[in-house]
């Protein structure tokens, strides 16, 4: 058994949450900067003159540079005092978008976006484990909820706002507004997050090794990775699809992001809650429930009143599992590699934003050949493997907690 945690008094409370705090501010810019594309797609497809498909690959390839580039970086910086590395990374973040704003040319503006998406993941990865650190064991989900309630609030004011702006001043002014949010969030950071955060030992290349050759965690990445990936087969094209099938112009479209942002944040909390008690559990059912909400889409977009309903319910869900599989990582890395914890968080970012990546190229295939109302129900094919995934995982985590109990009742 765990020792008995010892009680954080009202000062730590208050600290916790001040730098929680920073960390959503950050996460907020961040997530604004990684979706805020998906609202501009045909913006941007007109000004460089290339196809919205290919505008596609700016979230894909933002996707790809945070699932490579989160892994890589995470390890050769695991040395490094963790306050520091999160402001490093938001000068990245802040170099990354500034030269996205000066883009004359497709290539240079894919370029700028991996730039960017290597702060994403380190931050995420870093970021869990010192929003875990900040609070007792079992408000865990929730704390890591809170620094992601920034991702989701992205989702909710960031990406309508800055698809608002997009199209009122040009998608270049929109990189300009998101750099400026870094240098908030590293003001945030410098004055919040507290230089005496818990700082892990830095792991060996063998313990980190031992990550990759983790049964359990190899399993869970793989759950991510299908689970949140199958949403942007879908997600990634959501703006031509309500113009397009469902018959919604751009101006309404800018508020059905909006509204599809609040039910984003309000399905972040919701997870953060559910899955504190037995992550595992809870996203098999949550798994269960937006595969069918995808299939459902497919049949109800064509008409306004049932599609703009599903297309809630699905942002209801689209972020619901993020809490709950960064928790669940972070306690199976606890329990098998726990001195490659950071990696093994990093390594889930990766996942989620490979996910991402497959979402939106499978997504742009189906657009090309058979069609956007067919992206739905493949997205929820995609997701129904995480729910096959999940109840394999809690398989073995029941056995894990039976040989437990055995082992105790021996001794």
């Amino acid at each position: 058994m765990n020792a008995v945690q010892k009680p954080i008094s009202i000062a730590q409370k208050k600290g916790g949450a001040f730098a929680l705090f920073a960390l959503a501010i950050a996460a907020f810019g961040i997530g604004t900067t990684e979706f805020v594309p998906i609202g501009l797609l045909s913006s941007l497809a007109d000004d460089l003159n290339i196809s919205i498909t290919v505008a596609g690959l700016l979230i894909s390839g933002y996707a790809m540079g945070v699932a490579f580039g989160a892994p890589i970086l995470t390890a050769l910086s695991n040395r490094m005092d963790r306050k520091s590395l999160l402001l490093l990374l938001m000068v990245t973040f802040i170099i990354g978008n500034s030269i996205a704003a000066l883009s004359t040319s497709f290539g240079l503006l894919l370029v700028a976006r991996i730039v960017t998406a290597f702060s994403h993941g380190v931050f995420f990865s870093i970021g869990s484990t010192i929003a875990a650190d900040l609070v007792p064991e079992h408000k865990r989900a929730s704390a890591i909820a809170f620094m992601f309630t920034g991702l989701t609030v992205a989702t909710v004011t960031g990406v309508p706002l800055g698809t608002f702006i997009g199209q009122a001043f040009g998608w270049r002014t929109t990189f300009w507004g998101v750099a400026a949010l870094g240098v908030i969030a590293i003001i945030a950071i410098s004055i919040l997050v507290p230089k005496s955060s818990k700082q892990a030992k830095p792991a060996k290349m063998s313990d980190q090794l031992k990550v990759l050759r983790s049964g359990p965690l190899l399993l869970a990445f793989s759950i991510t990775a299908l689970g949140y990936g199958g949403t942007f087969v879908a997600f990634t094209y959501l703006v031509p699809i309500l113009e397009d099938i469902t018959g919604y112009v751009p101006s309404s479209v800018s508020i059905l992001l909006l509204i599809y942002g609040i039910a984003v944040a309000v399905g972040n909390v919701i997870g953060g809650k559910a899955a504190d008690k037995n992550p595992i559990k809870f996203l098999f059912w949550m798994f269960v429930a937006q595969s069918i909400i995808m299939v459902i889409l497919t049949f109800t977009a064509p008409f306004k009143l049932a599609g703009t309903a599903t297309i809630i319910l699905l942002g209801l869900f689209a972020f619901m599992n993020v809490p709950g599989l960064q928790v669940y990582v972070v306690k199976l890395a606890e329990r098998h590699v726990p001195s490659a914890v950071n990696l093994a968080s990093a390594l889930n970012i990766a996942a989620f934003n490979l996910g991402i990546a497959i979402g939106a190229l499978v997504g742009g295939l189906i657009v090309d050949s058979i069609g956007l109302i067919h992206t739905p129900w493949i997205g929820g094919l995609m997701v129904f493997g995480a729910v096959l995934l999940s109840g394999w995982s809690g398989a073995i985590e029941r056995k894990h907690v039976q040989f437990q109990l055995k082992r105790r009742a021996f001794k």
